[in-house]
């Protein structure tokens, strides 16, 4: 069976599976769809989490980053990982203990305001839709190259999917679903590493092939790859703190998804769902276990991916390209363009800024004086078929077409069983994961936007007297227009899953981590400096990511990229906040109460709900 046929196959009996599941998981109450009915058990809760956590960034992009990026990029591991555990220490057992249904739920009542609510909501629904169409482009690359068919339809048979099942099952549909998913993309994550660390090294475990001798030299991997880079005039793929990952940008980023982790909606929601305090902790631990799996072994997985990418379009003439490369070409996010030798070659940006993302393919009539001058003006465009050089007003050369700065990196790890020339079921069984990856994550995310709206908003704030039937009813609703949003936003994505994801994270880092841990360890913090503070930090940070990204304002914060602004904006946000508090009333006698509660060790793990 050919590698369209297998995933056909695979994606079939797992979205047949993830049907059934929210079938039989179907709920009737708002207390089943908000928060699975707060019975599901720490270990399946704690691999729902991982699935829901674990979304097309980890599954895909990450891996893709730290291959394009070396040692740079592990700073994405870092954060990710070192946020989950802040999390679960810090936040996760309090917020549990209150037992609220959402986080806008939580400041709502912390803070005594609807004003706090609404804009806890606003925050909630701005952070899950910049992750979510992260989520939905990955969704449409993988239906892309094995499928067959354009992104565009590959994003609307996603959409279709999880509307069937967040629908039907709400949280408790979505949690045991997830769980399935899991499964599937660790699976998927786990088999091609260590197929390929036992190919290259003989090693069965790839942590220990990634630094292991590659079988029949006495070079090691790394090594390899170094020899690699300085052939073709990189960076090391070892040496840190290259171009604009100097080290504040590193630690920056690092803390900026380490606290949009711990004020993430869709992953603190999930401690909502299990029985009490005790259940939540343990959870937490069985999440960290389970994602531990895929993220000690992301680096291996790079290393080979950047191994193969590299050696085997390395001196390749355009009849010579590896299966691999044409059948990726197909969808548009890897180009072949000849630098006038009709070989195969690398164009770097040579600027420390650019270092570690330097590679692209030219196909054009460039002379050899006319490729260095493209690379000396640091220029790098992606060609259609019928492209040739051109000089510009300015007397310089460059390409017709669309910017390009290498190769996408969401296709590293989808394409990298390929590479090494791996069975065609496990090629298939990987685009499986990518797409449980990215759909848990999706689902999870789409039901915080839901449960946002229609308990924080229409409940809580427009009509506190709805019915069961009636909230369910707008709950489902809502979840069928943002399902329509999220789809626009895979079809129309304003950057690469990671880069999405990680603005996303940089938004929750300066909105609610703020909000949340001053609200479980300040008692003076009332209403207006914590609507204040978030309002301060959303605002300068969605101000910046866009202003930089999108407008090409210079990092003159510092020198803080866009995807380690967050920590600035979390700053913002303690700052308006502490310093408005003195100005402004204490919370009530209830809200302190309430936080006593909170606060309160209990020996039988008791909880308010």
């Amino acid at each position: 069976m050919d590698i369209p046929g297998w995933t056909l196959l695979f994606v079939t009996l797992s979205f047949g599976l993830y049907l059934f599941i929210a079938w039989v998981s179907r709920v009737r109450d708002t207390r089943g769809f908000y928060v699975a009915g707060r019975g599901v058990p720490a270990a399946a809760n704690g691999m729902a989490t991982a699935a829901d956590w674990m979304s097309a960034a980890s599954f895909i992009s990450m891996t893709g980053l730290i291959a394009t990026m070396g040692y740079a990029g592990g700073v994405y591991l870092m954060g990710w990982t070192g946020g989950y555990v802040l999390l679960a220490l810090l936040l996760a057992p309090y917020l549990r203990k209150c037992g609220h249904y959402t986080v806008p739920d939580f400041v709502g009542d912390r803070y005594d305001s609807n004003v706090a609510r609404f804009v806890a909501l606003t925050c909630a629904i701005f952070v899950s839709f910049t992750y979510v169409a992260g989520q939905m482009r990955g969704v449409g690359i993988v239906f892309s190259r094995f499928l067959e068919v354009d992104i565009d339809t590959g994003v609307i048979i996603g959409m279709a999917i999880v509307f069937v099942y967040a629908t039907l099952g709400g949280m408790k549909g979505i949690t045991w679903t997830q769980v399935a998913q899991y499964w599937v993309l660790i699976t998927a994550f786990l088999i091609p590493a260590i197929a390929i660390s036992i190919k290259l090294t003989g090693h069965s475990v790839p942590q220990a092939g990634f630094g292991a001798e590659l079988q029949g030299t006495t070079v090691t991997l790394l090594g390899k790859l170094n020899q690699i880079h300085e052939e073709l005039g990189f960076s090391s793929y070892t040496e840190p703190f290259l171009g604009k990952w100097d080290k504040i940008n590193v630690f920056c980023t690092a803390l900026a998804l380490m606290i949009g982790t711990a004020g993430l909606p869709h992953v603190i929601v999930r401690f909502y769902t299990v029985r009490n305090v005790r259940a939540a902790r343990w959870s937490a631990f069985w999440a960290l276990l389970f994602i531990s799996m895929l993220y000690l072994t992301a680096p291996a997985t790079a290393a080979f991916s950047r191994y193969y990418m590299i050696e085997s379009l390395r001196e390749k003439s355009a009849e010579e390209l590896p299966d691999w490369f044409r059948s990726w070409e197909k969808t548009g996010l890897i180009v072949w363009l000849d630098g006038g030798d009709k070989k195969l070659q690398y164009v770097g940006e040579e600027t420390p800024e650019t270092a570690g993302r330097n590679e692209v393919f030219r196909r054009g009539k460039l002379s050899a004086a006319e490729l260095a001058e493209v690379k000396k003006d640091h220029q790098l465009w992606l060609a259609t078929k019928d492209t040739e050089a051109v000089r510009g007003q300015d007397g310089r050369v460059r390409m017709r077409g669309e910017k390009l700065s290498g190769p996408d990196p969401d296709i590293i790890v989808l394409a990298t069983p390929e590479m090494a020339e791996l069975a065609s079921w496990i090629i298939a069984l990987v685009a499986a994961g990518g797409l449980a990856a990215a759909l848990s994550t999706a689902s999870g995310l789409l039901l915080v936007i839901s449960s946002s709206v229609a308990h924080d908003y229409y409940f809580k704030m427009i009509n506190p007297k709805a019915s069961e039937a009636k909230r369910l009813l707008v709950g489902r609703s809502v979840i069928g227009v943002a399902v329509v949003i999220a789809g626009l936003f895979g079809i129309f994505p304003p950057g690469f899953v990671s880069q999405v994801v990680a603005f996303a994270f940089g938004l929750a880092a300066a909105s609610f981590f703020p909000a949340i841990v001053l609200g479980i360890f300040n008692r003076r913090v009332g209403t207006t400096p914590a609507v204040a503070g978030m309002v301060a930090g959303i605002g300068f940070t969605a101000t910046y990511i866009i202003a930089s990204v999108y407008g090409g304002m210079p990092s003159w914060c510092f020198g803080i990229g866009p995807q380690g602004i967050g920590v600035v904006g979390a700053a913002i946000n303690f700052a308006v906040t502490l310093s408005l508090a003195p100005f402004f009333p204490a919370p009530t006698t209830r809200v302190q109460n309430l936080l006593t509660f909170m606060r309160e060790p209990e020996a039988d793990g008791g909880d308010a709900a």
